[in-house]
C-alpha cells in the first residue's frame, strides 16, 4: 500500500493516550491500559478503522485493539474513536510481525483479519497475514478456543488460506464464498467491504477456532 505522507499524522497520534507507542511494555498488563478485565479483541490491518470503531461502539463490554503500520491511516481511527467517545479502543502503530512481543499467551479472545493484501505472486505468499508463520504467531497470543474471523474479496487468497488454517491446526467453524447471499446484512463493515459489496463482488468469510 502506498500512502501519501501526512506530516501532521504522527504528532496528532502522539498527543492521545489511546495510541500506544510502547506496546512491548504491556504483555499481561493490557487490563491496566484499559482499566478493566474485559475480553480483548484485536484487528490486524485496521485501515481507517470503520469496522473496529463500530464494533467498539456496539460492544462496550469488550476491549478492542486496532493495529496498523501506517500513521496516515491510524489518525483516522483515532478521530473516529474520539468522535464516538470510545474508551474501549486502543491503537497500536506497528508492524504485525512483531505481534508476539506485545501480548502474553492466551491474552486475546478474538482476532479479525479483514481484506488483507492478497500478495498473489507465489514468491510473496509468506507476506500474507494468513500464512502459517503468521498463524502460528496468532496461536501464541490467542486464548484456547478463541476465534479468528477472516474476510476477503480475493478467491485465490481465500482458498489458499483455508489450507493454511488447516495446516496450522485451526478448526474451521464456518465458511462461505458469498457472505451476503440471500440479502444478509452486516452491522459493521470495513470501507473495502462496503465498496466491494456495492459493486457486486462476493465477500468470502470464514471463522476458525484455536
Amino acid at each position: 500500500m502506498r500512502l501519501r505522507k501526512k506530516q501532521w499524522a504522527k504528532p496528532e497520534l502522539e498527543k492521545d493516550p489511546k495510541v500506544i507507542f510502547n506496546p512491548q511494555d504491556y504483555p499481561g498488563k493490557w487490563h491496566e491500559c484499559f482499566g478493566n478485565h474485559n475480553p480483548i479483541h484485536l484487528e490486524l490491518g485496521c485501515g481507517r478503522g470503520r469496522f473496529i470503531s463500530r464494533l467498539a461502539e456496539m460492544n462496550q463490554e469488550i476491549n478492542y485493539i486496532a493495529v496498523d503500520l501506517y500513521d496516515e491511516l491510524l489518525v483516522y481511527v483515532l478521530r473516529k474513536a474520539n468522535e464516538l467517545k470510545l474508551n474501549n479502543l486502543r491503537i497500536i502503530p506497528m508492524n504485525i510481525k512483531n505481534l508476539a512481543g506485545i501480548f502474553e499467551q492466551g491474552e486475546i479472545e478474538r482476532l479479525y483479519l479483514n481484506f488483507s493484501t492478497p500478495w498473489p505472486s507465489r514468491r510473496h505468499h509468506r507476506r500474507r497475514l494468513t500464512y502459517p508463520d503468521f498463524l502460528k504467531m496468532y496461536q501464541r497470543v490467542l486464548k484456547k478456543g478463541s476465534e479468528i474471523w477472516f474476510k476477503t474479496d480475493d478467491e485465490p487468497l481465500f482458498k489458499d488460506s483455508l489450507g493454511y488454517f488447516a495446516m496450522t491446526g485451526f478448526q474451521e467453524q464456518f465458511k462461505t464464498y458469498d457472505l451476503y447471499a440471500g440479502g444478509c446484512s452486516a452491522e459493521a463493515m470495513t470501507e473495502y467491504e462496503e465498496k466491494f459489496h456495492s459493486q457486486g463482488i462476493k465477500i468470502k468469510f470464514a471463522v476458525f477456532s484455536n
